[in-house]
């Protein structure tokens, strides 16, 4: 028969927290997922002020492919609102935006370079897609970022869906290269 001295040595060795043993209950808790929620609301403010900027992008912009590439992008930024909206569902929360700095700033920096270029010039849409890029890179931190703290708190449907707005910035980022590359730059430096 073990002495109580052993069987509490081995109890305390059985009860002893791994790195895997975390759950998202047991993070939901934890100033990480403060930090999660936090960059939460952040990225859900940016979105929404992006659904606000994009339609004065697309107007703005001289040539088909860029106003149709910045419409798609608007249809798919509404659709990341409502990702964002389930995440905030899941994690128990209201979804509320926190002001994100960084995105108001590149946004006034993308109204200004419109102002500051003259219309229908493609030297405006170049302004455009550099600006939008500066966004679209903003975003692939952030959702990378919120797309890994979920993976380590175990949400893996929040992670799902983090991943799918992920991979859609990057391919709008791709398409606004691959828009610069075939058709505008060229146009631009030639006016």
């Amino acid at each position: 028969m073990p002495t109580s001295r052993t069987t509490a040595k081995t109890a305390s060795t059985t009860r002893k927290p791994t790195r895997k043993s975390n759950t998202a209950e047991q993070m939901s808790n934890s100033k990480f997922h403060e930090l999660f929620m936090e960059e939460l609301k952040d990225i859900y403010w940016a979105e929404k002020a992006l659904v606000k900027a994009l339609p004065k992008m697309q107007k703005a912009a001289t040539s088909e492919e860029l106003k149709t590439a910045v419409g798609d992008h608007l249809e798919q930024t509404k659709t990341h609102v409502s990702r964002l909206e389930d995440i905030f569902d899941m994690m128990g929360k209201r979804a509320v935006g926190k002001k994100c700095e960084a995105m108001e700033g590149l946004i006034a920096e993308a109204q200004q370079g419109v102002e500051d270029t003259e219309e229908d010039t493609m030297v405006r849409d170049a302004c455009i897609i550099i600006a939008a890029q500066k966004v679209e890179h903003y975003e692939i931190s952030a959702y990378g970022s919120l797309r890994t703290l979920a993976n380590v708190m175990g949400h893996s449907d929040a992670a799902d869906l983090l991943e799918q707005t992920l991979e859609e910035e990057k391919h709008a980022d791709s398409l606004l290269t691959e828009i610069a590359e075939s058709t505008v730059n060229e146009e631009a430096a030639a006016e």
